[in-house]
């Protein structure tokens, strides 16, 4: 039984104090900060705004009691969001009742193929991967997340999806035309300062939930001194809904029109997942089991399937939030779905006082604790083998798809450890 439900072994651990405080409030600060980002990331994915929010309950309470890694976070993923748009949206028209119906028969065939691939312990392979090309793409997805967060942060509008350099590219022209806005990166300032002096306090409430508090009623003060100059882009008012009974489409028909899908899916999906949680388990010193993992993973996306969930996979933003947050065992990722649900049935209207800018704060401090510099200067001091896959696979990471980073890490490492014998 406890291969099934893999976090009874960390029951123990809430009986010492602050494990259990620690774990609700990390919960309750993940929950906040992933209502902005599933509308976010459910338009990306051609799904209506709610479904993100959806995707962000179910999966991710059943891959916390499935799954092997301790504090990753399941859910909506920006690669996710972005590659499931790309693979459906030329057999429907995107926020469609056919759309949606293929995207949510995609979940349910993604956690067939990872449930199977755990079953069957391909995860072994999963865990042969060195310890440089994790490193390289936790740094790479870092990157990734401050890039997607870049024009918010400066008050300037970029178009989601674009890349690091055309990212770049938006922010000069906006600087040189003087198309920024002063007051966002105020705030930046005001709650990335709100954080660092409450950190002391982090075990009494998150720094990171109170940062969005502070945040939003400096937000509102800037608004009511310099109404001329200052404008802050809010959380619109989610619809507090308990996610519906959906079922999938297992036509011949359907099944045919995504079973190239589910495949790309299923790597992608499974890719990131097992890298994020790799990377985690290194940076805590904590055990991995691959094979649990894609497990936790499958009966996520097809239970999920059933609660109108698009397919989530590990998610670097959420995982980055619940760490900085003081999380210590699987309870807190339960929480976070289930505060989620609260907010959306009992107080989802007060979300439309949360700025996008508060938020996008908030992951650049996630972005910046997730760049281990004592691991990146380690892989340095191990020579060539090491450093040269961990660079190779930071740059793919920021210049292509990510499955296919982990990938080239992966060839370069074998590469160099079989041609390369004396560096």
């Amino acid at each position: 039984m406890r291969w099934q439900l893999p976090f009874i072994k960390w029951v123990p651990e809430y009986r010492t104090p602050g494990v259990l405080r620690a774990d609700i409030f990390a919960g309750l600060t993940g929950a906040i900060v992933v209502m902005p980002q599933g509308i976010a990331f459910a338009l990306l994915a051609g799904m209506p705004p709610h479904y993100g929010l959806y995707a962000a309950m179910v999966p991710c309470l059943v891959a916390a009691l499935f799954g092997s890694s301790r504090l990753m976070v399941t859910g909506p993923a920006n690669a996710i969001s972005l590659t499931t748009m790309a693979l459906i949206a030329p057999i429907a028209i995107p926020e469609s009742s056919q759309y949606v119906a293929y995207v949510l028969t995609l979940s349910f065939l993604v956690g067939i193929l990872q449930l199977t691939l755990g079953v069957a312990k391909a995860g072994k392979w999963v865990e042969r991967i060195p310890h440089s090309v994790i490193v390289g793409f936790t740094a790479g997805a870092a990157i990734l997340i401050i890039n997607s967060q870049l024009g918010t942060l400066l008050g300037i509008s970029i178009p989601r999806g674009k890349g690091v350099l055309e990212t770049i590219s938006a922010v000069a022209t906006a600087f040189l035309s003087n198309q920024w806005q002063i007051s966002a990166p105020v705030l930046v300032i005001f709650t990335l300062i709100a954080i660092r002096l409450w950190r002391p306090l982090n075990r009494f409430l998150p720094a990171m939930l109170v940062a969005v508090v502070l945040g939003s009623i400096a937000a509102g003060l800037l608004e009511t001194f310099f109404p001329a100059v200052t404008t802050f882009k809010r959380v619109q008012e989610i619809p507090g809904a308990f996610p519906p009974i959906s079922y999938p489409d297992l036509s011949g028909e359907t099944l045919r029109k995504l079973f190239s899908a589910a495949l790309i899916m299923t790597l992608l999906a499974s890719t990131e997942a097992m890298a994020i949680a790799r990377a985690i388990a290194l940076k805590t010193k904590d055990h991995f089991n691959a094979n649990q993992e894609f497990i936790g993973q499958g009966f996520a996306n097809i239970c999920g399937s059933f609660f109108s969930a698009y397919p989530a996979s590990g998610s670097f933003n959420r995982t980055g939030v619940n760490l900085a947050s003081g999380a210590k065992t699987p309870l807190s990722a339960i929480s976070a779905a289930v505060f989620l649900f609260v907010l959306l049935a009992f107080v989802s209207p007060l979300a439309k006082h949360i700025p996008y800018v508060v938020i996008a704060s908030l992951l650049l401090v996630v972005a910046w604790n997730l760049i281990d510099l004592k691991q990146i200067r380690h892989e340095f001091d191990m020579g060539a083998r090491e450093w040269i896959p961990m660079l190779i696979t930071g740059i793919a990471t920021i210049t292509i798809p990510l499955e296919w980073a982990i990938l080239s890490g992966i060839v370069s490492s074998v590469v160099i450890r079989r041609f390369i014998k004396n560096i």
